[in-house]
């Protein structure tokens, strides 16, 4: 498309001289303003002012110069017969080159610069012009970066080609959309007055070197999402976010999908437990060192969560599907954890857990109607990625198709298998979980081979049942050790593999050394392990999952399903007398 006359309007004058001249030796006619139209005659290339070109001189200290019939019919018309005729009635000419970058906004946020000159520095006219332009590139380019200028110049005087005037608009409307993006979060943070459309400062990132660090709730055509929770207490870090999000949509879904509380327990994203109410008999409630408490359902949710591996619990953070009550920030109040989030707290319980840590325990309040967009993004390493929301959401029906020969299935079984599915959806793939009686008893999390999730897992599984076993139960520490201290001393002497330094200070925890437990007795008590059920995030590829699975007493299994292998996988589950169910469904989670 022959360009026979330019608009050039640019903040940034690099490269502008070169182009002028360019332009000019190819008998292009230059239109320009202000500072623009100065540096061009400064190189010694003669221009025309927009308001001479206009016949209206710029007003308002330069604010409207640019916003005229004659320029955007100029930049705007088609090349018909009617188009030409209007834009001769008003003494406009086409226009085939539009050159322009904006107000520096960005770099005057950065400067720390008051709020009236960042808004001084919202540029109007030229994204106006920007995007007239790009939307007209079937008959006008449009360049808005200084790095097109050569590649536009080896073009003349022909100009861009259709597929050159493509990319320019794609660029242009990018560069648009970057800009006023910039602009409304800008604003969003500088208007923030506590509520949940504001910004929120963070802790700080990832970790502590990766400040400053914030959450906003996402940019809508509405203006911005409410964030989806209100920060009651405490300030929180990346990482706690990410945790308590999840561990949120893990508890409102697993509420939903059994009708009962649940909670979750949280860490490096991915849940260390996960249950829903069940009772306690009083036996599990002295293992879980909660004998003689009175515990409301929601109470005994958490308790099942935060003792499914309480070793890993250490510091979590923790969510709960329905209010908070007194007994349950009770328990939380003994336990070393960083946060909690819920729907709701009762008036008691949210004065037991602002006292926690000094007034710096983290309290958020979800919101329980909250519904996320459609479309997820995240951007890594300047790249960013889109993708559908995970919605489907698991349910009874995702168990519907049993292939083994065993088809039966207890509602404990279902509950079980509703709860370890659920579990891994919102863990780091791959992953795989175990469930007995309503709780998680074993995670696999973010491990590159399957079945080193089943293992992993798998030896949590053994871990928890074998803090039954009667000798663990007898072991009998001196006054003062610490709660924390008794899980950790317990579960090392389950695993039992304490170099002579370590057993050395393992022992100080003790008045008498304590009878070893054995690997036969240990084996020998794991047989009464039984009616575990197993979930994986995909399809088995091979049939040793169920191998390992079956050492822990697994009897109930959902897996996707869709490997070429699963004929061999049924195969084994058979051969174990199993029940699995293939979901069809895919829950990679990252």
């Amino acid at each position: 498309m022959p360009i026979k006359r330019a608009l050039l309007s640019v903040s940034d004058k690099a490269g502008l001289a070169d182009l002028a001249k360019a332009l000019h030796a190819n008998g292009v006619e230059l239109l320009s303003t202000g500072g623009t139209a100065k540096a061009i005659r400064d190189a010694g290339v003669p221009v025309i002012d927009v308001s001479e070109f206009t016949g209206s001189p710029e007003i308002m200290d330069g604010r409207v110069k640019t916003l005229h019939p004659r320029v955007h019919g100029g930049i705007l018309m088609r090349g018909t017969d009617a188009d030409t005729e209007q834009l001769t009635q008003i003494g406009g000419k086409p226009i085939d080159l539009v050159v322009v970058n904006l107000y520096p906004f960005g770099a005057t946020v950065a400067a720390g610069k008051p709020f009236a000159d960042c808004v001084e520095n919202i540029d109007i006219g030229g994204p106006t012009m920007v995007r007239a332009a790009a939307k007209n590139h079937p008959r006008v380019s449009i360049v808005v970066d200084a790095s097109d200028y050569a590649a536009v110049a080896a073009t003349l005087p022909a100009g861009p080609d259709e597929g050159m005037r493509k990319q320019l608009a794609l660029k242009a409307f990018s560069h648009t959309a970057t800009y006023d993006t910039a602009i409304a979060e800008w604003l969003q943070k500088e208007l923030c007055d506590g509520t949940r459309t504001g910004v929120t400062a963070l802790k700080y990132g990832n970790n502590p070197q990766q400040k400053p660090a914030s959450v906003r709730g996402v940019l809508s055509p509405s203006g911005p999402r409410p964030l989806p929770f209100d920060v009651l207490c405490g300030t929180p870090g990346y990482i706690n976010l990410l945790d308590a999000l999840n561990a949120w949509q893990l508890v409102k879904e697993l509420g939903a999908a059994t009708g009962l509380p649940a909670a979750a327990s949280f860490k490096h994203v991915s849940p260390a437990g996960a249950a829903v109410y069940a009772p306690l008999d009083e036996e599990m409630m002295k293992v879980y060192e909660a004998a003689g408490k009175e515990l409301s359902q929601t109470a005994i949710a958490y308790l099942r969560s935060r003792q499914a591996d309480p070793l890993c619990s250490f510091g979590d953070f923790v969510a709960v599907s329905c209010e908070v009550d007194l007994s349950t920030a009770q328990l939380l109040k003994i336990e070393v954890s960083d946060g909690i989030i819920a729907p709701s707290y009762a008036p008691e319980a949210l004065e037991i857990l602002k006292a926690k840590k000094g007034g710096k325990y983290i309290v958020l309040q979800a919101d329980a109607d909250y519904e996320p967009p459609a479309e997820e993004q995240r951007v890594v390493y300047g790249t960013d990625m889109r993708q559908a929301r995970a919605a489907k959401a698991v349910d009874a029906e995702t168990l519907a198709n049993v292939v083994t020969a065993d088809k039966s299935m207890t509602d404990g079984a279902k509950r079980d298998l509703l709860v370890a599915q659920i579990a891994i959806k919102y863990t780091q793939s791959n992953s795989v979980g175990y469930a007995k009686d309503g709780q998680m008893v074993g995670v696999g999390a973010g491990q590159q081979s399957r079945v080193d999730c089943v293992k992993l897992a798998g030896r949590k599984v053994a871990t928890w049942y074998l803090r039954q076993h009667p000798k663990v139960r007898a072991l009998k520490f001196n006054d003062g050790v610490k709660r924390q201290e008794r899980i950790n001393a317990r579960v090392r002497y389950i695993e039992g593999d304490m170099p002579p330094t370590e057993y050395a200070q393992w022992l100080t925890n003790f008045s008498s050394e304590p009878e070893p437990l054995t690997l036969s007795e240990k084996e020998e008590f794991l047989k009464g392990l039984d009616g575990v059920a197993l979930a994986s995030d995909a399809f088995f590829p091979f049939r040793d999952s169920l191998d390992v699975a079956s050492t822990r007493g697994v009897k109930y299994v959902v897996a996707a399903g869709g490997s070429v292998a699963d004929a061999e996988v049924i195969a084994a589950a058979d051969e174990y007398k199993m029940v699995m169910a293939f979901s069809g469904l895919r829950l990679f989670h990252h």
